[in-house]
């Protein structure tokens, strides 16, 4: 038996590299963790957007996870795009199933440049499927929004959304503070709510549009920690590092919504 650390991606197929399951599986191999995945969807996009979304059969998606599930030893996964409703409760009766370990939740819905990636008819589902089973769910501000009908403004509001998306079952909330209207705070602020403490992380805000892939890169990295047997709070600390690391080092890739630097982190603890 194996005891290389091995994580499961649940998501859609980015061609331009910088989001989904790509992103998901250079931050698997950057924090030493085998990846496997389950491509929901392949998308034709880059730096400057979505161009096209096929979605995969679900037939074919129900296959690929009996297959990760009868071959391989995975201590946590994560979930990002779906696409629609069809798509997630296939994909709750199979984690139902299965025993994949922890579960991280990254509701994605809309893209860098303003793509929908969930259809709105799916956000029910969402709501009634998945986040009932999820250990740790990280959505940004529009995605609370859509979530929970709270607009984020401060802690208090924030915390009124965590509990809602604790009742809805979910365990850990992380709402990251990235899509802040507030322009003027040199400071952006993830706020985690767990069942029986709250805390804030805190990192600079930097002024790049090098930031495509951001939520997918940071599920991937707690993810990863958690399928190595780290903690919660020890994951999230340490994806914040990383995501941090990757977002401050930018590759400048593309003319648009560049990708985020994956080994950036690597090349920080090396050169510490």
């Amino acid at each position: 038996m194996s005891k290389v650390a091995q994580a499961l991606s649940i998501a859609g197929s980015d061609s331009g590299g910088g989001a989904g399951i790509q992103a998901d599986l250079k931050t698997f191999q950057e924090r030493g963790v085998f990846g496997t995945t389950v491509i929901t969807a392949i998308t034709a996009q880059n730096t400057t957007g979505v161009f096209d979304i096929h979605q995969i059969p679900l037939e074919t998606i129900q296959t690929q996870l009996k297959a990760i599930a009868d071959d391989f030893n995975i201590k946590a996964f994560k979930i990002g795009m779906l696409g629609s409703a069809e798509v997630i409760k296939c994909v709750s009766k199979s984690i139902k199933e299965y025993n994949f370990g922890y579960f991280v939740l990254d509701p994605v819905m809309i893209s860098k440049g303003g793509a929908a990636l969930l259809q709105e008819n799916a956000i029910n589902a969402l709501k009634n499927e998945l986040i009932p089973l999820c250990d740790v769910i990280t959505p940004n501000l529009p995605e609370v929004k859509a979530l929970t009908n709270i607009d984020i403004k401060d802690k208090e509001s924030a915390k009124q959304a965590a509990l809602i998306l604790q009742k809805m079952g979910a365990k850990v909330v992380i709402i990251k503070g990235g899509h802040t209207n507030n322009s003027t705070s040199e400071i952006c602020e993830d706020i985690i709510f767990t069942q029986d403490d709250e805390f804030t992380l805190s990192s600079p805000r930097f002024a790049t549009v090098q930031t495509h892939g951001t939520g997918c890169t940071f599920s991937a990295c707690i993810t990863a920690e958690l399928a190595k047997g780290n903690s919660i709070k020890q994951s999230i600390f340490l994806a914040k590092e990383f995501i941090s690391a990757a977002i401050s080092n930018p590759l400048n890739i593309g003319s648009g919504h560049g990708p985020t630097n994956h080994w950036a982190y690597s090349l920080k603890k090396k050169d510490d």
